[in-house]
């Protein structure tokens, strides 16, 4: 015998209890009478005793029936109960979301927009972590990802929002002191920042309308792992580094950065709104992807063509 409860078994011999008939009991369910009929008398044979009393015309509770029918009921409504909460929940925008999402767009572009989310969508809280590492959504149970990425074929399911293109750029100062280096190669010769989570190790990979392509591993005097990080030292005149538009747009619109390599890109990637799977996502993720779409697809930082 199963150590699983006969939940079934339960469910319809409360409904043949209530409705007084299996036909009744069958028509409320949506099931023919010999599975109602089948379900109570295999619940019969694993308690050991007679439920119910039947003649053709009556149908009648024994004493041990009556024992049972009472909690048979109770799992029962309990059991529609919880369906009803579930599928109130899915069909509803409300309760919590575990959203992760990069540090320094996080900070900059996301958090600013919470307020925006949370009048509209007032029973939906979100657990917000910022990291830059990439977490396991399945593993460490998040509902969702904001994840700035040239995506790999992965068995999660991604929505781009819109493109992020990433550019390489010093100080004017720093240019006025050592050059502006004119192909990738040159890079060797100055002093370049690193990012500790870029994907596919820590190498600026370019490519040109021609085909060519390069690969530098940048050298100098910091590596971090938040890329925010590597703005004061470029500002101070003292090395190249490469950053996500969205870090670096003021900077270059009031010029205190300058774009080099202009001929040269970095692979370009995409934001994304990543979440474990696509079937059966409740309202609240169905919402918060359509909120980002609205906010995040055509943002203010974009400089690159």
């Amino acid at each position: 015998m199963s150590a699983l409860p006969d939940f079934e078994g339960l469910a319809m011999f409360a409904k043949v209890t209530e409705e007084r008939s299996f036909a009744g009991a069958a028509r409320a369910l949506g099931v023919s009478v010999a599975t109602v009929s089948r379900a109570v008398a295999r619940l019969e044979e694993r308690l050991g005793a007679r439920l119910l009393n039947r003649t053709s015309r009556q149908l009648a509770l024994t004493e041990f029936g009556h024992v049972i029918a009472e909690s048979a009921m109770k799992v029962y409504q309990e059991a529609e109960a919880a369906e009803g909460a579930a599928r109130e929940m899915s069909a509803r925008p409300r309760g919590l979301i575990r959203l992760s999402v990069p540090m320094s767009f996080g900070l900059r572009w996301v958090a600013p927009l919470l307020p925006a989310f949370f009048s509209e969508y007032p029973e939906v809280s979100v657990d917000l972590h910022l990291s830059d590492a990439q977490v396991d959504l399945v593993g460490q149970g998040f509902d969702a990802a904001l994840r700035i990425a040239v995506m790999p074929d992965s068995s999660l399911v991604a929505r781009r929002l819109c493109p992020v293109s990433p550019l390489v750029v010093a100080s004017p100062a720093y240019l006025a002191r050592h050059g502006t280096p004119q192909h990738p190669s040159e890079l060797v010769r100055h002093a370049c920042l690193g990012y500790a989570y870029r994907a596919r190790s820590d190498v600026w990979r370019f490519t040109n309308e021609a085909g060519e392509e390069a690969a530098i591993k940048p050298v100098g005097p910091l590596r971090v792992t938040n890329a925010d990080a590597l703005m004061p030292t470029v500002l101070a005149g003292l090395a190249i580094a490469e950053f996500p538009e969205f870090i670096c747009a003021d900077q270059v619109r009031d010029g205190s950065v300058v774009p080099i390599l202009r001929d040269w890109t970095l692979p370009r990637g995409g934001l994304y709104f990543v979440t474990p799977s696509a079937r059966t996502r409740p309202a609240k993720i169905e919402v918060l992807s359509e909120f980002f779409v609205r906010h995040l697809s055509q943002p203010s930082w974009r400089i690159a063509g």
